[in-house]
């Protein structure tokens, strides 16, 4: 990314995803859905000119760590935040353990 702006996540409520914002422009959401204090995580995407500069990884942290600020729980139907849980597990205590099974995280962990 060079001189660029260190990249900032916003959470786009009205649209419903946390979207990453660098240089002014966005560079990629993770898109949800709310279901009572449950977050749905359904699809995350980043622009390719942006794709292997860990932006994505940015994003899923920022999200997940939005969505525990909030007292939310997370289902990660999105399978590349389903991914970064599995490589992160300080993450699994935000699915409900009842879920997890449904996602492949291992039953009785966390």
């Amino acid at each position: 990314m060079g001189d660029a702006v260190e990249p900032t996540v916003v959470d786009n409520a009205a649209a419903g995803r946390f979207e990453i914002v660098v240089d002014g422009q966005v560079g990629g959401f993770a898109e949800y859905q709310r279901s009572g204090s449950t977050v749905l995580f359904i699809h995350t995407e980043i622009e390719t000119r942006w794709e292997g500069h860990g932006l994505g990884s940015t994003l899923a942290a920022a999200a997940l760590d939005a969505t525990r600020e909030q007292g939310s729980s997370v289902l990660p139907y999105c399978p590349f935040i389903r991914g970064y849980i599995q490589r992160h597990p300080d993450y699994l205590d935000l699915v409900p353990a009842d879920q997890r099974a449904q996602f492949g995280f291992e039953v009785g962990t966390r």
